[in-house]
């Protein structure tokens, strides 16, 4: 009845008959739900044990418990436990309609306060996410350090969002308004390089058909990203400490020396130190640079980065190719924060772009995956909810739902098969045989080297 009454009212709404389902609704949504109206006393389970799930899952969940009369005071105590409030039955339809919009008012001015802290937090640190503990910290001195003058190192794998970081130290300080300019080091030639970093005269040498003043005078004012700077030639290693230290720069075929007012930041993802002591970078250098140290972690190492990073991209991405994407369905996280991503962060956005070209419906599932991140031979999700105007494969779209199902089973036992097929209701038998016919044979315990049977129907006999 209630379920009726809302769904008139414009609101999605998901049955959960009993304790539960409603705990494996409220672990299994893509997105929190706004708005939970439970229970108190249900057949298998009290929706006092239901609230702190609702909560872990997300703080800004509401929560209406119904209650009978007798149990007012547990109500009460739910209230204390972040419950919105409660409705004693019988209740008036009215009475618990106004509750529930007051409920979704709230919730909807939280979620707006939230929208706009996220958007000053990413005018701060423009491009950085995450929600570990690691990326708070550098997040945090990322502000700390934004208006000093200081050189700063920032160092990791390749892929981690070093560059990201830097443009972020950028817009902190009160050069943000000046440029950033970012030069490769290990990308230009040596004998180019001189000439980028400092500038030259006209006619300095071949091929220098007029003056160029060089990336540190073009940065006036502003920062400039040394961008690799482990590839640098230790011959302009010497240079650029001159630099570094008498704040001038003296072009390639000039006779004098220029002051700057520049901030540098350098980045690379080589082990400096293992480099310093092998005499291929220079201690002193790493001393002027090493001032202040931002280590950026890999992204295996804070998988809980993962899910609002790809939510993150997700929203880009969908923009750029014009799709309706709005989430992922637990299968693809679970798959996605079981990758080691050895590509960290560039990666993670690749796959991502790569499963919004690929997908057919608003929910990107583990078949729009790669197949090393989700353990199989993935195809495409099809669009399995209505008929396309111009027909389908009923056979594939079958054989598909089939798929992801098995996947499905294998997940939730942990890879054993027997207990697999019993969540699907067939035989082992048949489950290596829709093992086999899917590629997934690699997938799942060992030891069952009994061919898989041809048709399983025999399983009917």
């Amino acid at each position: 009845m209630l379920a009726i009454l809302f769904r008139r009212e414009g609101l999605d709404v998901i049955l959960a008959p009993g304790f539960a389902a409603g705990r494996d609704a409220v672990a299994g949504s893509a997105e929190p739900y706004a708005l939970v109206l439970t229970d108190l006393l249900m057949p298998d389970g009290n929706g006092m044990d239901l609230l702190p799930l609702i909560k872990q899952r997300s703080a800004h969940t509401e929560v209406i418990v119904m209650t009978a009369h007798g149990a007012v005071e547990t109500a009460i105590e739910a209230m204390k436990g972040g419950a919105y409030d409660f409705v004693t039955k019988p209740f008036a339809t009215n009475e618990l309609r106004a509750l529930v919009h007051k409920a979704l008012e709230k919730r909807a001015i939280v979620a707006e306060n939230e929208q706009l802290r996220a958007q000053l937090l990413r005018g701060r640190n423009r491009g950085l996410l995450g929600h570990s503990e690691s990326m708070r910290r550098i997040f945090d001195l990322v502000q700390r350090v934004g208006d000093a003058k200081t050189t700063v190192l920032i160092t990791g794998e390749s892929g981690t969002g070093k560059e990201r970081i830097a443009r972020a130290i950028h817009d902190a300080g009160e050069r943000r308004s000046k440029p950033l300019l970012v030069i490769n080091c290990g990308a230009i030639p040596e004998q180019l390089m001189e000439a980028e970093l400092f500038g030259h005269e006209k006619g300095a040498f071949t091929g220098a058909v007029s003056t160029r003043l060089g990336i540190f005078r073009q940065a006036e004012g502003g920062t400039v990203l040394l961008d690799e700077i482990g590839e640098l030639a230790v011959s302009l290693q010497v240079k650029l400490l001159r630099v570094l230290q008498e704040r001038k720069v003296r072009g390639i075929g000039t006779t004098g020396e220029v002051p700057i007012d520049v901030r540098v930041i350098a980045a690379t993802n080589r082990r400096v130190e293992e480099d310093v002591r092998a005499g291929r970078f220079r201690q002193d250098l790493y001393y002027r640079l090493n001032v202040i140290r931002i280590e950026v972690p890999p992204l295996r190492d804070r998988r809980e980065d993962i899910r609002p990073l790809a939510e993150h991209f997700l929203a880009t991405c969908g923009a750029e190719h014009s799709k309706d994407v709005r989430g992922f369905s637990p299968d693809a996280i679970r798959a996605l924060e079981g990758y080691p991503f050895p590509g960290n962060v560039r990666e993670l956005e690749n796959f991502v772009e790569r499963a919004v070209a690929l997908a057919t419906g608003p929910i990107i599932g583990l078949g729009d995956l790669p197949g090393d991140v989700s353990g199989a031979a993935a195809q495409p999700t099809p669009a399995l909810v209505g008929l396309p105007d111009d027909g389908c494969k009923l056979e594939d779209v079958l054989g598909e739902v089939e798929r992801r199902l098995i996947l499905q089973a294998l997940d939730r036992s942990n890879g054993v098969r027997t207990h697999a097929a019993r969540l699907l209701g067939v035989t082992l038998r048949s489950m290596r045989y829709r093992l086999h016919k899917h590629a997934l044979a690699d997938i799942g315990d060992e030891g069952d080297n009994e061919p898989p049977s041809e048709d399983p129907s025999e399983e009917r006999g």
